[in-house]
Order: structure tokens, then sequence, then C-alpha cells
């Protein structure tokens, strides 16, 4: 795998790759003229609803058949901070499609409306050490309200997400570390995000082919007011049988090298996948709670359909209303009206569509533990069959 041998080098087990490195190299659904409805905004990521950072460590390392504790390693932590550096909670809900997996901290978001601190998402196994992490990473930030007069007391219920990369990845030899998640949330930036095998998303397949993190971003007008909408997810989920791009199916006549898995092969639409969304439009907990189901219409539109063993959850959390979590004194809110949210609905499905779309896309032919080989989904057929069925939007 030579994309593997010049990132891995003389790196050491579990060596991060600068995120550079994939953001230089991926190529985006629109770069390959799929249609895809709405406007976006600057980076077409969730980093264009303002004050929202991402940050991603990835770890690439090791050839040959599992060992485990020593590799190969094919993971990695990806970090959303709402406000950034700045401790304020955002009003927040959840949704989950189906629940084989893990999301750490929703029962509290349930209770109080508010997510009070930053989002990772890693591998299944790694939830643990991720969830202390953050909770040592916010105490020694001051990431945090202390509790009445002192200093330093306070209590911590982190949003950590996951996704199983076993198939790539020495899932069993914990290579995530508590300072990958440090280094996730200390690099968090603005700007545009590394798709693919980058993050949390690093070993993650999508429909059949070697997919991860990937991110789009809506603009839409409310009235006199226009609102962003942005969207990650950590795509690990689906069945290539239906994959559907731009309303052409894909499985039966696209063209492509086929998986070798030596070791732990998955049956077809097992796996996960985790959105988070993120807006500044002055939504409440409940109207959130909305926007996160609406997420569900986006991933059948690339062709997911919630199985039994995939772990389909989703949050959203809404930037607007600052400071709306003080504890003595009760908050001014703004609240779009119901009857004036179906473009907010509209959009989280479109720019969850493209986020899926991304992460495809930016994925290239992987090999992991055992020889394990998953390809990336081949562009040039996505192109021949946008063309055969009249859906190409490009040049």
């Amino acid at each position: 795998m030579k994309l593997l041998t010049l990132l891995t080098g003389a790196c050491i087990l579990g060596c991060l790759i600068p995120d550079s490195t994939f953001a230089q190299q991926a190529v985006r659904a629109r770069d390959l003229g799929i249609p895809l409805t709405g406007k976006t905004g600057k980076f077409n990521a969730i980093t264009d609803v303002p004050g929202v950072k991402v940050g991603l460590t990835t770890l690439i390392s090791g050839e040959g058949n599992l060992q485990t504790g020593k590799g190969p390693v094919r993971t990695g932590v990806t970090a959303i901070l709402p406000r950034g550096n700045t401790y304020d909670p955002v009003f927040a809900g959840w949704y989950a499609l189906n629940g084989n997996g893990e999301m750490t901290g929703t029962t509290w978001i349930t209770e109080s409306g508010f997510l009070e601190g930053p989002v990772t998402i890693t591998n299944t196994h790694s939830v643990g050490i991720v969830r202390d992490a953050v909770v040592e990473w916010q105490y020694k930030h001051k990431h945090f309200l202390p509790l009445e007069e002192t200093d330093g007391l306070f209590w911590a219920l982190p949003i950590v997400a996951e996704t199983y990369d076993g198939m790539l990845n020495d899932i069993n030899g914990m290579h995530v570390t508590k300072e990958h998640v440090f280094h996730a949330l200390d690099s968090a930036t603005s700007g545009p995000v590394a798709e693919g095998s980058t993050g949390g998303g690093t070993g993650m397949v999508s429909h059949g082919f070697k997919a991860g993190t990937g991110t789009s971003s809506r603009v839409v007008r409310v009235g006199d007011s226009a609102y962003t909408v942005g969207v990650l997810v950590q795509a690990n989920h689906g069945a290539f049988r239906h994959l559907t791009i731009a309303g052409v199916p894909m499985w039966p006549e696209l063209k492509t090298k086929e998986w070798r898995m030596k070791f732990g092969e998955a049956k077809p639409g097992t796996g996960s996948i985790i959105v988070i969304v993120a807006t500044d439009a002055p939504l409440l907990p409940h109207q959130l709670n909305r926007i996160a189901r609406r997420v569900a219409l986006g991933v059948a539109r690339v062709g997911g359909m919630g199985e039994n063993s995939s772990g389909d959850i989703f949050l959203a959390f809404s930037t607007a209303n600052p400071k709306a979590s003080h504890r003595d004194v009760a908050p001014k809110l703004n609240m779009l009206p119901n009857d004036q949210i179906d473009p907010l609905f509209a959009a989280t499905v479109f720019a969850t569509e493209e986020a899926i779309l991304n992460a495809i896309v930016a994925g290239r032919d992987m090999t992991g533990i055992n020889g394990n080989f998953v390809p990336g989904i081949p562009h040039a057929e996505i192109i021949r069959l946008l063309k055969k069925y009249s859906r190409y939007a490009g040049k």
C-alpha cells in the first residue's frame, strides 16, 4: 500500500499523521459532478457555523498480521468544539435511529437540554479512554463553570460517540491515548476539515467502500435572516447493494476492486454512523430533537437502512442564545417559530447526504490487519454512471 508506506515511513507504532496530508489529497462529491441540492457555506463544512471548531488525530501505522497491542493501527479521534475554546453550554437534542452503538452523556442532554462541552468520536473500544481524557482536558483548561464558590470543583458527562473499525484496526490494542485526545482538542480549528480516513473515521467503511469522516453545510434564509446548518459524519454503515448517488443505484453496474477479508469479515449493512449537526439558528432543545430526527432522511438518501446491527446516533446543537445556561439569572431567549423551521429540516437532510458522500468519495484504498483490504470508491465509475443516467452536473 503505497500511501501507507509514504505516511508511516520511520514513524513508531501509532504515529500521528498530519491532517494537512489528507486535506491536500481529498476529492469531494461536488468535484465529481454529483448534483447536490442547496447553497453551501464557505468551506462546505460544519465549521461554517460561526464558532465551531474541529480537531482530528489520525493514527496509521504497521502492516501485516494482527498482533494485539502492536497493530496494524488504523484509528483516531475527532473533536468538535461548539464554541471553540469558550465554555458556554449550547442547547442540544439527539436521536437514535438504531441503538446498536454508544454516545455517552446523552441522558443528561435529554434531561437538561444542554451540551456542556466538546463532542468527540472514536472507535468502539476507545470510548472509555476518550471520555476520561475529555474530563481531564476540561479540568486543565478550566472548560467548565465551577460549582458554587469553589475554584476547581466540577463534574462532567462528556459526549463521546463511536463506530467499529475492527476490520482494519487492532481495535483491542487500545492504541488511542489521552495525548491523542488532547491533540484533537487542542488542534481544533475553524476552516476546512480533512475528510475520508481521518480522525475517528480513519478505519471506517461505508456502503462497501473506504470512508470515514465527512462534512458539509447549507446556508438558508428564514424571513429576513440567514442561518447556517453544518454536519459532520463518521460513516461506517450501509451495504453496497443499497448505495445510491443522486438517485442512481450504484450496485448493479459499478465496477470496483474486490474486498479481501482474511479476518473479521462483516456482513453487509453492519457498522454504524454518527452524525453531528450544528446551527446558528435560535432553536430550543425540543426543536433540536426534531432536527436530529431529520438526519435519518439524509442517511436514507444515500441508501442507509438503519439495520439491526448498526448504531445510527445523531446529535444536533445550536450556537444561538449564548449564556443561556447561567445558573442564577433567568436568560432571555430567542426561538425560531416552529412554522419557520422547514428550511432547517431540508438543510439538515441535504447536508447529511453530502457529508456521507464526501466521506465515501474521500476514502481511498486501505489495507489493515491481516491484509484485510477495502477499496476506495472508483471516481471514474461514479462519473460514468451519473452521465449514463443523465445525472452528471460537472463540466
